[in-house]
């Protein structure tokens, strides 16, 4: 058995002495050009983290009784948010108090020791030194109350199931009772949590047979307990196992050239590849959350979850039969109620019964009735005093043209219906054109909207569809059989729209210009071993946002219309057939939808057909999304290096960077 103690010891040696080497080197080189201008200022940025001089109890010791520990460094140290970064294991249920002060760290369980068995304290990337925050990454302290220390360890990675993103600070625990019920009634046998990576390490292992989840604690019980915590799991069994190996470590002389390659000796402890991919289930619990009335025409009610059936509504207080407009999203967890009688909407508050189904403590769907009172939070005062304001500056412009023997309006004109016109100037062919309401309409006049094309300088008048738009309630969509490079123009004639409170719209003309073919690219995508698969393929931007979605057909993928620029694949299997990516559910045994990146990035160009064939299941889905679109942050000390590169640099010296992997 290698002692790692020894060996991070050799290392810390090794790198104290390059960096008092290249400290001289830069000493030298100031004083030989101390008669030149401009020479950078400061030291050398301290890359060097905090060192461990001394535990008590000895760390990996055995037959320890004592619940108070303590850890000794060779310099000043800070100890980061103990309470979320630093895990020990086994799980304690009352938390552990563990202080940093000075040079050193105190730790007290508080639960009592639990016999032969191995501990171990997590501190993760948690010290660091106090003066650069050179963190001590991946140091765990280790002890047993029995005679043996167990040495195990399994790794792997957390990663979002949706889009493939490492999760961060999320619990990951092992099970020796291989039965699914565990997770839902005991906490972990052993834990660990992810680090910025999403990487994870679970130490002090017996040997025997596990099963591994991972646990976004919400509660702190260490078992899946809340539909709200994010988890993962799968069936596989892990058994623990090590191998002595060898890891190259790369010393560099600069940024091209290398300066050595060291072997190091290490023991690898197996597995260390497992995936989880996480999730949060569906929230189908279904109750009242709220009521809400922010304008006077209209009121909401919110659940938790939707339902097929709509709530029942009972004025209490006036007739509410017929007296609606209602609008439900496409979940049915939020409706709204638009009120057609004007002498409602000007009351303050309304009182209503409500009857919907609701879940029951033994997961059943009952009905419930609930009184509410909805309280308009625009007042009927302040909407008569804005009326009346209305009112006086149309009295004062009547005044001014009478004055000018101008014409004027003789009558106040009524508030006109204002759509909004969401018509792009230059449309893609694959696109259409939208117009959007305030208020859901009473009718709709189609020969009153006019859609013209134009061929040399002759305007013809061309068919079209305008209709609501699907899953939306006051969007409407104008469908035409569009043309690359052809001119259109949309108009609308007065009073093509009229909403339920009678207001009507104004004359409207648009123009618009379809775009070129030439001005896009095409990308098709051959997707190896998926062609019995109901694969839906989405084409991402630099933000990881959907720009186009295709059904892949038999295994292929076809994107048209794709502007010039740097684009990146996702595709999810869409098991249900139903066009959108579902989660998971632990005690239906069913994980959410399975999602890959293709992982390299797509350039488009115009005019260009981009033509790539993929194996989705070639590459690890933990190593599969692109780090460009990868949204975490640059590790602490590789910044802290570069400063000292540029440093370097500005001295006119060479940088020996040396990068060394962590020594377990």
């Amino acid at each position: 058995m290698i002692n790692h103690n020894a060996s991070h010891y050799r290392y810390m040696k090794v790198k104290r002495l390059l960096y008092n080497v290249l400290y001289m080197a830069a000493a030298v080189a100031a004083m030989s050009g101390c008669a030149k201008m401009g020479q950078p200022d400061g030291g050398w940025y301290d890359e060097t983290p905090p060192r461990i001089i001394g535990t008590s109890p000895k760390d990996k010791a055995t037959h320890v009784n004592t619940n108070k520990m303590y850890i000794h460094f060779d310099e000043f140290i800070k100890l980061d948010n103990p309470t979320e970064k630093v895990v020990v294991s086994p799980p304690q249920m009352e938390m552990a108090e563990i202080k940093g002060a000075g040079k050193n760290i105190s730790i007290e369980l508080k639960d009592s020791l639990k016999k032969d068995v191995t501990y171990t304290i997590d501190f993760s990337d948690a010290i660091s030194d106090n003066n650069e925050d050179n963190p001590l990454g991946n140091f765990t302290y280790s002890f047993s109350t029995g005679a043996e220390i167990d040495t195990m360890e399994v790794a792997g990675y957390v990663v979002e199931s949706q889009n493939l993103e490492p999760i961060k600070g999320i619990l990951v625990g092992l099970y020796d009772n291989l039965t699914d019920t565990v997770f839902r009634h005991q906490p972990f046998l052993r834990v660990s949590r992810t680090d910025s990576r999403g990487h994870f390490s679970i130490k002090g292992v017996k040997p025997g047979n596990y099963r591994v989840y991972a646990l976004q604690d919400m509660d702190g019980n260490y078992f899946f307990s809340q539909k709200s915590e994010k988890i993962a799991f799968n069936h596989d069994i892990v058994v623990p196992s090590s191998r002595p190996d060898v890891r190259q470590d790369t010393i560099w002389r600069d940024s091209l050239r290398i300066d050595s390659i060291i072997q190091i000796p290490y023991t690898h402890y197996l597995p260390d590849d497992i995936v989880l991919k996480a999730f949060t289930e569906s929230q189908t619990d279904r109750f009242f959350v709220k009521s809400e009335r922010k304008n006077a025409n209209r009121f909401s009610v919110y659940f938790s979850y939707g339902d097929a059936v709509p709530p029942t509504i009972r004025g209490l207080d006036f007739n509410a039969e017929n007296a609606f407009v209602v609008e439900a999203n496409e979940k049915n967890d939020t409706i709204t109620y638009w009120l057609k009688d004007s002498t409602l909407i000007d009351r303050d508050t309304l009182h209503i019964e409500m009857t919907y189904n609701y879940t029951d403590s033994s997961g059943v769907l009952v009905p419930r009735t609930d009184s509410l009172e909805l309280l308009s939070k625009e007042p009927y005062e302040k909407r008569m005093k804005q009326k009346e304001k209305q009112y006086g500056e149309w009295k004062k412009k009547q005044e001014k043209a009478k004055k000018k023997g101008d014409p004027f309006e003789k009558e106040m004109p009524a508030a006109a219906l204002e759509p909004k016109y969401e018509v792009a100037s230059a449309l893609d062919p694959d696109k259409n054109q939208f117009v959007l309401f305030d208020t859901p309409l009473a009718g709709i006049d189609s020969s009153k909207i006019h859609l013209y094309s134009k061929y040399d300088t002759l305007w013809y008048e061309v068919p079209f569809v305008f209709r609501k738009k699907a899953k939306s309630h006051r969007t409407y969509e104008l469908l035409g059989e569009w043309k690359p490079q052809i001119e259109y123009s949309l108009e609308i004639d007065s009073a093509a729209f009229t909403d339920i409170y009678g207001k009507v719209s104004k004359p409207q003309k648009m123009g618009f210009k379809v775009r070129s073919n030439d001005e896009y690219a095409s990308v098709f995508f051959t997707l190896t071993g998926m062609q019995n698969e109901p694969v839906v393929a989405q084409l991402l931007n630099s933000s990881d946002k959907v720009v186009k979605e295709v059904k892949a057909e038999k295994g292929f993928a076809e994107f048209f219309y794709v502007y010039p620029g740097t684009y990146y694949l996702r595709i999810f299997i869409d098991r249900n057939g139903n066009g959108v990516w579902d989660t998971g559910s632990y005690d239906e045994d069913r994980q959410a939808e399975n999602v890959y990146y293709y992982p390299e990035k797509i350039e488009c160009k115009e005019m260009w057909d981009v033509t790539r064939s993929w194996n989705p299941l070639a590459v690890n889905v933990a190593r599969q999304k692109p780090g460009s679109i990868v949204q975490q942050k640059a590790d602490k000390a590789k910044t802290i290096r570069r400063r000292n590169w540029e440093r370097a640099k500005k001295l006119g010296i060479d940088y020996i960077q040396k990068r060394i992997s962590d020594i377990q």
